[in-house]
């Protein structure tokens, strides 16, 4: 009998690391709030770790090697008795095909994070509800994460995800907390992914796709055509600047690439890179200084 059982905890056990779609680390750094008692954060950040790497998210089956690696780094700025404010950092990168270099996919910042919580208190996840902000928020970018990874892969493959998170946006939008509606300024929640399922910025996602999947998954087979086709995917981007030189997404695109793009077309083979670099300028001029560097 003993024995019987130690095989169904196996199995079950086996079958919940399938489960899981993401290896999540995230860090919760309270060093600016004075006090020498950071009890709660660590309570905090154990239970937000375990809420995000033991829900199962999606339907589908991960094997261990093909889980999420992303990390989240919350900055505590203010803390009065339950009451929390501060920023979130959001990074997600997934595995180049035949490398052991991981790609940065997704990299954002939330400054525009306030919550409530009580040490102890259970994280609990309901789609059909809203439950906390402290819950809300970290389940839409753990959707918009699985959105993004699964865009790589298929053009437009993350709809679903992006779905998901934007139904968690609706369910918020009537909780008070700022960041979820339209009025609530740039770069926000409702920005993120208003724009990603928006047909206005379809060449955003069809970039994603192309960039990964056609671009750098090729890199150690054709070095050349996959610049080429990163090149044309980085093109597609200057048609949106081109329609709307002030898109959002052009900005989240680049805070997760720029350093990786220079790196790309600094290295061999030669790639002549005059046009791409005067479209990279205009794309993102905050990053003039990194398209300098491209030879």
């Amino acid at each position: 009998m003993r024995k019987r059982l130690l095989i169904l905890v196996i199995i079950f056990t086996v079958l919940q690391v399938k489960a899981q779609e993401l290896n999540c680390s995230i860090t919760v750094n309270a060093d600016k709030i004075p006090g020498s008692n950071k009890q709660i954060y660590k309570t905090l950040e154990n239970s937000l770790n375990e809420f995000v790497n033991q829900n199962r998210w999606t339907s589908s089956n991960y094997k261990p090697e093909e889980r999420i690696d992303c990390n989240f780094t919350i900055t505590i700025l203010e803390h009065t008795g339950s009451d929390f404010k501060g920023h979130i950092q959001i990074q997600s990168s997934r595995p180049i095909y035949n490398s052991s270099y991981l790609t940065p996919v997704f990299n954002f910042k939330d400054d525009d994070f306030s919550f409530q919580y009580a040490e102890f208190e259970p994280l609990l996840f309901n789609e059909n509800t809203f439950e906390s902000n402290l819950v809300s928020v970290i389940s839409f970018y753990v959707y918009t994460i699985l959105g993004f990874d699964a865009d790589t892969f298929s053009l437009d493959g993350g709809t679903p995800y992006f779905t998901k998170a934007q139904d968690i946006l609706v369910q918020a939008q009537q909780s008070g907390y700022s960041g979820w509606n339209q009025n609530d300024g740039y770069g926000t929640r409702f920005t993120l992914i208003d724009n990603i399922l928006s047909p206005t910025y379809s060449l955003f996602r069809n970039a994603l796709y192309s960039y990964h999947l056609k671009g750098l998954d090729i890199m150690s087979e054709d070095k050349m055509k996959a610049k080429q086709k990163i090149a044309e995917s980085l093109k597609g981007l200057k048609s949106i600047f081109d329609a709307r030189p002030n898109a959002f997404l052009l900005r989240v695109f680049m805070d997760s690439k720029a350093n990786e793009i220079v790196s790309i077309f600094s290295d061999g083979p030669k790639f002549d890179t005059s046009k791409l670099k005067e479209d990279l300028l205009k794309i993102s001029p905050v990053n003039a200084a990194k398209w300098d560097k491209i030879k």
